[in-house]
């Protein structure tokens, strides 16, 4: 029965590995060949490999400017979000008063929010206060759909973390706020670390909230861009694929340095 189970498992993780790693290659592997050749085997290997498409588009002002646009973005959501879920999680898991389990429902229910449901009405919101081509118009909504995420994890997290640590640093006279900036966040940096993750990999591949805001393509983001560049060289291929592939790499490597701290961080949550 064990060794049924063991080779179920290796048979699903095999196909979870079609699914997704399968796709990855056929984008990377496309970018070294030409439109050419794809197009007289799409499921072709490289032969010669060829490097003109990776070098043009890595050389091109017009990849590192949707580059700095996704990154400066990302950070200031995640900064956010990181900032006020930490916050809001730390009143929640600290603090007793009257409505405060319905107040984290809340916040659960958030995760089930889309948002292509407040599309319409978040794009009149930003037009009102004139937020469209601002890069303050992606990165609060986009830090306000990453806050519900952050706070289910940090809560448990900083629940978990014992009480007398609270009552010995009030008794040093530390504040409420000096036992929340000086204890508890050092304490919870590895669901920090977590959160900070997923709301940075969220924000970069956000599509539809960037195309409700920005029309000017200066502003774009790399997602957008690589449908801007998918439109604009629908006959070549090979150049969209490396686009592609070279648009994956920051939040795959961001994401595969951050993998042992960000698991850490949500066994942390589980237990508490």
């Amino acid at each position: 029965m064990v060794r049924r189970n063991n080779i179920t498992g290796y048979l699903a993780a095999i196909a979870v590995i079609g699914v997704t790693v399968v796709p990855l290659l056929f984008v990377v592997l496309g970018g070294f060949r030409t439109t050419a050749q794809i197009n007289a085997s799409p499921a072709g290997l490289p032969g010669p490999f060829v490097f003109d498409n990776y070098v043009e588009v890595a050389t091109s002002p017009q990849f590192w400017r949707l580059l700095g646009n996704s990154a400066l973005i990302a950070v200031i959501a995640t900064t956010l979000a990181v900032g006020l879920g930490s916050m809001a999680a730390f009143a929640l898991s600290r603090y007793a008063f009257r409505g405060r389990e319905g107040l984290y429902t809340l916040f659960t229910l958030g995760l089930l929010f889309p948002l292509g449901v407040a599309a319409l009405p978040l794009y009149l919101w930003l037009r009102q206060l004139g937020m469209l081509e601002n890069p303050l118009g992606v990165a609060i909504p986009e830090a306000a759909f990453s806050l519900p995420v952050t706070i289910v994890i940090l809560r448990p997290f900083m629940h978990a973390i014992p009480g007398e640590l609270e009552d010995a640093a009030l008794l040093d006279g530390a504040a409420k706020l000096g036992f929340f900036w000086r204890i508890l966040l050092p304490l919870s940096r590895p669901a920090l670390i977590t959160v900070s993750v997923l709301a940075f990999v969220t924000s970069w591949n956000f599509f539809l909230l960037p195309l409700l805001v920005f029309n000017d393509s200066t502003n774009f983001t790399l997602p957008l861009g690589v449908a801007m560049f998918q439109s604009e060289h629908t006959q070549d291929t090979a150049k969209v694929l490396a686009f592609t592939a070279l648009s994956m790499i920051p939040a795959l490597t961001f994401f595969v340095l951050a993998e042992r701290r960000m698991v850490g961080g949500l066994t942390g949550s589980v237990k508490g």
